[in-house]
């Protein structure tokens, strides 16, 4: 078994990854949210379909473009062993996201009666942003899993000790 000489991060450096990785996930959210909101006032203003239509419509584009943003830019360095498994995720997370934001909006319209397109529109700011956080830890946690890293000893050791562990034959009487 091999030691790193690096010092494991502090903590304020793991929390300084985490801070920009929140802030590429934010410019990412960003571009969706400008790809969902002129989605949703097409459809809404120059398609006339009705609230909820629009709001799934523009969301399941905005999730696609998503995606390539959060793959091949920011979690780029990710496991992407997998391809299958983290799509499949992501769909689920995202259509998740989607129930949130469209409760919220459904909420809004139907049961408070707030039906104006203003009224509308700061419903679907409300959802978006209680969806983006349950997306944030979804995303981070699940599907873009961090490849461990090799050079911290304690990771290294306890992967060796598990494979050691299979390789033994079982105790019997």
């Amino acid at each position: 078994m091999t030691t790193s000489t690096e010092p494991r991060p502090s903590l304020n450096q793991r929390m300084r990854g985490v801070s920009l990785e929140a802030v590429g996930f934010a410019l990412i959210g960003l571009s969706g949210v400008v790809v969902n909101f002129g989605v949703f006032w097409i459809c809404v203003n120059g398609l006339g379909l009705a609230s909820l239509r629009s709001n799934i419509a523009a969301t399941v584009v905005a999730i696609a473009t998503n995606y390539l943003g959060y793959r091949y830019w920011l979690y780029k360095d990710r496991d992407a062993a997998s391809r299958k498994r983290e799509i499949t995720l992501f769909l689920l997370f995202s259509g998740i996201g989607m129930l949130i934001e469209t409760g919220v909006l459904g909420f809004s319209v139907y049961v408070l009666g707030l039906d104006s397109h203003y009224e509308q529109l700061g419903a679907k700011v409300a959802g978006l942003a209680v969806a983006t956080v349950f997306r944030f830890v979804s995303y981070r946690t699940w599907v873009f899993k961090a490849l461990p890293d090799l050079e911290e000893p304690e990771i290294v050791a306890e992967a060796e000790l598990l494979l050691a562990a299979e390789d033994r034959p079982a105790y019997t009487n």
